[in-house]
C-alpha cells in the first residue's frame, strides 16, 4: 500500500536508518525545549515574586499611621525647663513644699538675692497667742457696755425728761480732810447693818445725776462700769490721820465716771453721778467705809469728820 505524503512533514529519505531519525527527534524536542522556557522567562511575574513589595508598602502605611498618632502628643509633653523658677511656682508643683518667705515674691526679678534673716520673721508662741485673745475679749466687753451705758443713760433721760448738766469743777461744801459725799437734798434710807446684817453702808436717796464727791484725798483704786451689785462704781484709798481708810461709791449712772483706777483725787473732788445701776430700786448712793479693812457705819463716820 502506498505511504501518503503530507507536505508539512518532512520528507525523510528511506534510506535514513532509524538512528538518524531518533537523533533528529531529539534534536526537535530540544528545541521545543528551548523555546518554551524562554516563553517563560518573557512572562509576567508570579503573584508570589510580588509578596515581598507588598509587606514594604503595608510596613511603610503601618508607620505613618504611629507617626500621625505619636507626635501630637510628644508635642504635648513638657521638658523640664533649664530657666529658673519663682516660690511660688515650687510650691504648686509640689504640695509637700515648705514656702518661707512672705516678701520673696516681691523681689524675684531683683538682681541682688532676698535676705531672710530671723530679724526677717517672727514667731507667736501659745501663750502669746491666749493673750491676744483675752485682750480682744475685754475690749469687746468694754464696748458692750459702754453700749449698755449709753443704752441705761438714754433711757434714764428719756424716763427723767432732762439731760444731767453738772459743773464738774464744783467741790464738796467743807473744807475739812473728810467731806461730805451728796452736797444736799438727800435722805437717808438704808442704814449700816440692815437687810438683816448684810447691808454693809448706807443709802443716801437723791434724784439721779446728783454729784457724788470724794469723801477725802486719795487715791482710787477701782473705778469701773461694772462691779458686781455695785453696778457702776469707785473704790478710793486714803490714808487719815494714819489710819488706812477706804471708801465705796455704788450704783452710779452708767459713763459718769470723773476718775480712773491710779488717779489722785482730792477731798470734796467730783467722782461720778448719782444713778441705779447693779442691784438697786431706786436713783441712790450707796457709800461704804472701812477703817483698817473692817467695815464701820458710814454715816456715823461722815458726821463725827466732815468740816
Amino acid at each position: 500500500m502506498a505511504e501518503e505524503n503530507h507536505p508539512h512533514d518532512e520528507q525523510v529519505p528511506a534510506t535514513v536508518s532509524r538512528r538518524d531519525r531518533a537523533r533528529r527527534m531529539a534534536s526537535r524536542a530540544k528545541k521545543s525545549v528551548t523555546r518554551g522556557a524562554a516563553a517563560v522567562t518573557s512572562a509576567p511575574r508570579p503573584a508570589a515574586s510580588r509578596r515581598p513589595l507588598r509587606t514594604l508598602v503595608i510596613f511603610s502605611m503601618v508607620g505613618g499611621l504611629i507617626a500621625t498618632v505619636g507626635l501630637p502628643a510628644y508635642g504635648a509633653i513638657t521638658l523640664p525647663s533649664e530657666e529658673p523658677q519663682t516660690l511660688q511656682q515650687v510650691a504648686a508643683e509640689d504640695a509637700q513644699s515648705l514656702v518661707i518667705a512672705s516678701a520673696a515674691d516681691a523681689d524675684v526679678d531683683a538682681e541682688e538675692p532676698v535676705d531672710l534673716g530671723r530679724e526677717s520673721y517672727s514667731a507667736t508662741t501659745a501663750e502669746e497667742i491666749e493673750e491676744k485673745k483675752a485682750e480682744e475679749a475685754a475690749a469687746e466687753a468694754a464696748a458692750e457696755r459702754a453700749r449698755l451705758a449709753a443704752a441705761a443713760s438714754t433711757e434714764q433721760e428719756g424716763s427723767s425728761g432732762s439731760t444731767y448738766s453738772v459743773d464738774l469743777s464744783m467741790v464738796a461744801p467743807g473744807s475739812g480732810e473728810v467731806r461730805y459725799p451728796l452736797a444736799g437734798g438727800y435722805t437717808v434710807g438704808d442704814g449700816f447693818l440692815a437687810r438683816g446684817g448684810s447691808h454693809m453702808g448706807v443709802d443716801l436717796l437723791t434724784s439721779a445725776g446728783s454729784p457724788i464727791y470724794a469723801v477725802a484725798g486719795g487715791v482710787v483704786r477701782m473705778s469701773q462700769e461694772s462691779l458686781g451689785g455695785y453696778g457702776v462704781a469707785v473704790v478710793i484709798d486714803h490714808v487719815i490721820n494714819g489710819q488706812s481708810v477706804t471708801t465705796t461709791y455704788g450704783h452710779m449712772t452708767y459713763g459718769s465716771r470723773q476718775v480712773v483706777a491710779g488717779q489722785t483725787v482730792a477731798p470734796g473732788q467730783i467722782i461720778g453721778l448719782v444713778g441705779s445701776t447693779g442691784r438697786s430700786t431706786a436713783n441712790h448712793l450707796h457709800l461704804e467705809v472701812a477703817i483698817g479693812g473692817s467695815y464701820v457705819d458710814p454715816w456715823a463716820w461722815v458726821q463725827q469728820n466732815a468740816g
